[in-house]
């Protein structure tokens, strides 16, 4: 018989050491310490306590002393009104007492220490027992030890039963039911408490990394908006918008993504893709990344102060030109000439403010038609005498690059730059030691800008070679830049003119059809508009 229990209790112990290694959610896995705990030693309820450091002055930084934080209960016999308290870490409650002595406390009966024999300096509150008619008699308190060998928390068993499968409803149950906890009970207690002080210990280290994670990428993305203010939010709608796609594939039965499923590490991975897929963006030069002209700022003004000293050199030769003529034969004898003069002076004059207001047009990031170009061509031509005698022309050839761009502001040039971004995320975020289940976040958040087709940048993969986490992002990213409201280059597009134009990219073969029809079927977009 003993042999037989002995199996027994090895196996529960062994069953419970796999659980308890396997979870990493601290509420679920201390909701699990419990349940194994009250299962092995036969208690009808139980409570655990977690040991948090005492910030008292609000300032963040944890303050030497510690308390108890009463975090989680589970009663077989009756319903619980839980709610979550703080208990200081003293020798004035058997939980605090059981932190202090780092050793389990067992008591046979709490209903004796009201007795004036009890000398353990124990008191028990009855306050809850005469509320709900649960008496809690045998009590088992077990500190949970860190690796470290440090208590990390408690459990409190309550009531170990001689049947398990029986509820304590009446009082006579309590009479006849609840014995006191064993030595067995106290040692498997113990066993279980310290395989649980190492798994929460390893549940809370694995959720401050993951905190981690998340710190670093909400930093991230903080660096990438100070760059470029005018995106603001975008990594985080593309995110939002690329994870609730995955979510809808994930429920499909059928169709070509039916075998598609997402676990939710697979979903954390893809949302770190998409709040940090322009990270590459900080190795852009600011002034190209934040460009809302076809001109930088210093090339309009550079334009503008050239334009200003044109029409001081035009108004200072007509005033040459009309003082020459007149010293020469009187003003009398020149009048029809002194109105030539001023006459073409002034058809320069407005032919320069013409010239300007050509200028200012075509700056404009839309798209520039034939007649402007072909004029600003013309103006381009024209030529001025400069301070130190040499002819130059109305625009530079640089200016010229950026004014004759069809569509948007940037030259190819400066196009290029900001495509180099995707290179650039890649190559910072492959310097980040993800781990296995974040391994692809650089691949999938690297290739937002590969198109079906193959004439995507900056590997030009074509089809299948295109994760479908990835081809998803892509969608989300150029749904959201259209319709994103901060661009000051560009109006936002309404949903349904968005929608249309990446039903164009879809017909083109530059997205995927299926995740688009999910996309708008579902109304995914909804998650941000």
């Amino acid at each position: 018989m003993d042999a037989e229990r002995f199996r027994y209790e090895r196996d529960e112990l062994l069953a419970v050491s796999r659980a308890l290694s396997s979870e990493r959610d601290i509420n679920k896995l201390l909701d699990l310490i419990l349940q194994k705990s009250r299962h092995i030693t036969g208690a009808d309820a139980g409570s655990v306590y977690v040991l948090e450091s005492v910030d008292e002055d609000g300032d963040g930084k944890p303050d030497a002393e510690k308390v108890l934080q009463f975090v989680t209960s589970q009663n077989d016999s009756r319903p619980i009104d839980f709610k979550q308290f703080k208990l200081r870490v003293d020798d004035r409650s058997i939980v605090g007492r059981a932190v202090l002595d780092r050793k389990p406390i067992n008591i046979e009966d709490l209903g004796r220490l009201g007795e004036p024999a009890n000398v353990s300096g124990f008191h028990h509150n009855r306050s809850f027992d005469d509320k709900t008619g649960y008496r809690a008699l045998s009590m088992l308190t077990v500190p949970m030890l860190s690796a470290r060998d440090e208590v990390i928390g408690v459990v409190q068993l309550i009531n170990k039963k001689r049947n398990p499968e029986r509820k304590l409803l009446e009082a006579k149950d309590f009479d006849s039911e609840v014995i006191p906890f064993d030595t067995r009970s106290e040692e498997l207690a113990f066993a279980i408490a310290s395989q649980a002080g190492v798994s929460l210990e390893n549940a809370i280290l694995y959720k401050e990394i993951t905190n981690l994670f998340e710190g670093f990428v909400d930093a991230s993305v903080t660096a990438i908006e100070s760059r470029d203010p005018t995106t603001s939010g975008h990594s985080r709608r593309v995110a939002t918008l690329t994870v609730a796609l995955a979510q809808q594939v994930d429920t499909l039965g059928d169709g070509p993504f039916k075998n598609v499923h997402f676990t939710p590490e697979d979903l954390r991975q893809i949302e770190y893709a998409g709040v940090l897929h322009d990270f590459g963006k900080v190795g852009v030069r600011e002034h190209i990344l934040v460009k809302a002209k076809k001109l930088h700022d210093w090339q309009r003004a550079g334009i503008e102060l050239r334009f200003g000293y044109i029409r001081k050199a035009i108004e200072a030769e007509s005033l040459a030109r009309k003082l020459e003529l007149v010293s020469g034969r009187g003003a009398a004898a020149v009048a029809n000439d002194l109105v030539v003069v001023d006459r073409d002076a002034a058809a320069r004059l407005v032919a320069l403010d013409e010239a300007w207001r050509l200028v200012l047009q075509a700056n404009e990031p839309s798209v520039l038609d034939g007649p402007v170009l072909s004029r600003l061509r013309e103006i381009a031509a024209w030529q001025y005498v400069d301070m130190t005698g040499k002819r130059r022309p109305y625009l530079e050839p640089d200016e010229m690059e950026a004014l004759e761009v069809p569509r948007g502001s940037l030259t190819p040039r400066e196009r290029e730059e900001i495509q180099s971004h995707v290179t650039h995320t890649m190559k910072f975020l492959e310097a980040i030691p993800w781990g296995r289940q974040l391994r692809n976040v650089p691949r999938f958040a690297g290739g937002h800008h590969e198109l079906l087709d193959g004439k995507g940048y900056p590997s030009g993969l074509k089809g299948d070679q295109i994760p479908i986490e990835t081809r998803m992002l892509t969608i989300a990213d150029i749904f959201d830049a259209l319709t994103a409201s901060d661009r000051p280059y560009k109006a936002a597009v309404p949903v349904p003119k968005a929608l249309d134009i990446l039903g164009f990219e879809v017909k083109a073969g530059r997205c995927d059809p299926q995740l688009f029809k999910i996309f708008v079927d579902s109304q995914v977009f909804k998650k941000v508009v």
